[in-house]
């Protein structure tokens, strides 16, 4: 798994290596200016060196214990729940349907029965992708013409499931944020009758953002944590920018688990988040950077 997160990081590993030093120890002025190069933001780079003991050198140790902290958010994971209904929110472009397609794959790849549900009506180019990444991934699909109700296409998407018996139901959804109040309405009433159709369905709402917006990303986080409180994240790109340290922001603005990352283009180049796995390869850059 690790080489997962050493291809995610390596444009930010590279960013982190381009400050120089000729140093066998690191001194907190020269982490600080490491951590920015990442894109951690200014004011959690200063918690961090704050937090670390008051000695100048820093130890790799110290370090992870401070950092892991960011992290320490519990995963809803109510997969006893069958079928495991998921609510996919972002805005367009982001990698929402991608996402959506690898994570299809990978419930297959665990012999789970995966059934989509096309709620993006919005956009006929949504409900396109969506079927040609079912037909992809050979799982079922649910799905209706552009402009119908994207409640119904969710209550038909879970009563299926449920007299069919499959394993796990992933909604898509519209991603527009022009208009908020209407977003807003849309996804609590998905919400509303997805419950409907199973109790306590959606069983997690995911967001997906997109690693290469960087700190940027956190004010579309925040407006979907109002409309809809969250229960994680998925990152995309996150092998084509040197931004990976914004992830500390994400989890620490958002009090929510980063789940998933997407790290290539691949159908299968999507791993399970790991925050030891993923301050390892940071701290390694940091500390074998001579």
């Amino acid at each position: 798994m690790i080489d997962f997160f050493k291809k995610g990081l390596n444009k930010t590993l590279e960013a982190i290596k381009g400050v120089k030093t000729n140093n066998d120890k690191i001194n907190k002025d020269l982490l600080e200016e490491m951590l920015i190069s990442a894109d951690i933001t200014y004011e959690i780079v200063e918690e961090i060196l704050y937090y670390l003991p008051p000695s100048d050198i820093v130890k790799k140790d110290d370090l992870y214990n401070v950092m892991s902290s960011y992290f320490m958010y519990e995963h809803k994971n109510n997969t006893t729940n069958k079928p495991f209904v998921e609510l996919i929110l972002g805005v367009n472009g982001v990698g929402k349907t991608t996402s959506i397609g690898k994570l299809s794959s990978f419930y297959k790849n665990q012999g789970k029965k995966v059934l989509l549900g096309a709620c993006d009506t919005f956009r006929a180019g949504a409900i396109m992708q969506l079927e040609l990444w079912a037909n992809k991934n050979n799982c079922d699909i649910v799905s209706t013409k552009q402009g119908h109700d994207p409640s119904a296409v969710a209550f038909d998407t879970i009563t299926k499931a449920i007299s069919k018996g499959y394993d796990n139901v992933i909604l898509d959804t519209a991603g527009r944020l022009e208009n908020k109040k209407n977003l807003a309405n849309e996804l609590e009433k998905i919400i509303r009758i997805s419950n409907k159709a199973l109790e306590n369905a959606p069983h997690r709402k995911i967001l997906v953002l997109d690693a290469t917006q960087g700190n940027s990303g956190i004010n579309q986080a925040k407006v979907f944590n109002d409309l809809v409180k969250l229960d994680g994240v998925i990152i995309t790109k996150l092998d084509g920018t040197s931004k990976g340290g914004s992830l500390f922001a994400i989890a620490r603005e958002l009090e929510i688990p980063i789940l998933y990352f997407g790290y290539g283009e691949g159908v299968n180049d999507l791993a399970q988040f790991s925050p030891s796995k993923y301050l390892n390869v940071l701290l390694d850059g940091i500390f074998n950077n001579g």
